[in-house]
């Protein structure tokens, strides 16, 4: 099955590397919390190290073992860092689009500031940085460079979303994690979706015809997929 190839997979590469600890980025959404559940099947609970990691609001109370988990709240490093370079490139205001790309900007810099954590926890507890990131987002590169994109193994980079979600019901992840709207929390009433014009449902149905059957755009969206050219344009960008 495929939990039992990814346990394999995450007790190999400890074994290879002669590492006993992983370090992981929880976030509160369903990708970390599936990787949480598929380490605790792999080794012992005292070897996986979480941290939660956030900028604004926790959500570590919705996790069921608090004491497994270590909050670093990032905010002031943050702001210390976007004050310094804010100035410097500020953005011509009436620019259209310039509050966006000032939004992008600060969520870049929160996740690289979240990879130095986990790095630099990593180094102390001299394990592995596990990644989260799913199949769907590598190819869309819905992801931040050395951020969220940085880490020393990836367990479920070779899962689409949607595939995310069926390993979700079967290791019984609670159901407010699944059902909680995918967002990288990077700004108040931000949402993968949103932020993409399509759903997750879809873009995975037209990368699994595209990239794994290898159909074209036009049988694709003969089939009724009709952001199948957008979503594969998102996709050849990245």
């Amino acid at each position: 099955s495929k939990v039992e190839r990814i346990v394999s997979f995450l007790k190999d590469t400890l074994h290879k590397t002669t590492k006993q600890n992983i370090v992981l980025g929880w976030s509160g959404g369903i990708d970390s919390t599936v990787v949480l559940y598929l380490l605790a099947k792999a080794i012992p609970a005292k070897h996986i190290h979480v941290l939660h990691l956030p900028y604004s609001k926790s959500l570590i109370n919705d996790l069921l073992k608090k004491e497994n988990i270590r909050e670093i709240n990032i905010k002031d490093s943050v702001d210390e860092i976007w004050e310094t370079v804010k100035g410097d490139y500020s953005l011509d205001s009436r620019l259209r689009g310039a509050r966006l790309e000032e939004k992008i900007r600060l969520g870049n810099i929160m996740a690289r500031v979240r990879m130095i954590l986990l790095f630099d926890y990593a180094k102390k507890v001299n394990g592995l940085v596990c990644g989260t990131e799913n199949k769907t987002e590598h190819l869309l590169g819905y992801y931040t460079r050395y951020g969220d994109g940085a880490s020393d193994i990836e367990p479920i980079q070779h899962l689409y979303k949607t595939q995310i979600y069926e390993l979700a019901a079967y290791l019984r992840v609670p159901e407010f994690i699944i059902k909680r709207t995918p967002s990288a929390n990077l700004w108040e009433g931000q949402t993968d979706e949103g932020e993409f014009g399509f759903t997750y449902k879809e873009t995975d149905e037209v990368l699994f015809r595209f990239i794994d059957k290898s159909l074209s755009i036009v049988t694709i969206e003969k089939e009724g997929f009709k952001n199948a050219r957008k979503i594969i344009a998102f996709m050849k960008k990245n």
